[in-house]
């Protein structure tokens, strides 16, 4: 079963003026239905789910050490945020450098993410 991480911003943490179809209750669900969408295609997936700020580049490289995933989602609340644009930067370099085995995706809602991962696995 391929190994998914999928690195995203804590809900709290979101910027809702981008998303405004969303809310942190909905995107807090969204979290949960990806993992159970990514189990029934096949996939094991575990969230690292950071909060903006200095301990976010730390938590992810634990993340990625633990868990050796052979896929890393990053999703578009760090990705698409211009706020967020370095983080994304960082995580990036991060990813290649601490799980270089793993293939990169990204998703452009919390509601695709299996389709992400499948172009890649």
């Amino acid at each position: 079963m391929p190994k998914v991480t999928m690195i995203g911003l804590r809900s709290s943490a979101a910027n809702f003026d981008m998303w405004p179809e969303l809310s942190e209750e909905k995107l807090e669900a969204a979290f949960k239905q990806v993992v159970l969408e990514m189990d029934e295609a096949g996939y094991e997936a575990t969230w690292c789910l950071l909060a903006p700020g200095d301990t976010a580049i730390e938590q992810a490289i634990k993340t990625l050490l633990a868990e050796r995933p052979d896929v890393v989602l990053v999703g578009a609340g760090i990705r698409s945020d211009a706020d967020h644009f370095s983080l994304f930067e960082k995580l990036v370099n991060v990813i290649h450098s601490y799980a270089p085995q793993a293939y990169i995706c990204f998703n452009s809602n919390p509601f695709d993410s299996v389709e992400a991962v499948k172009r890649w696995v």
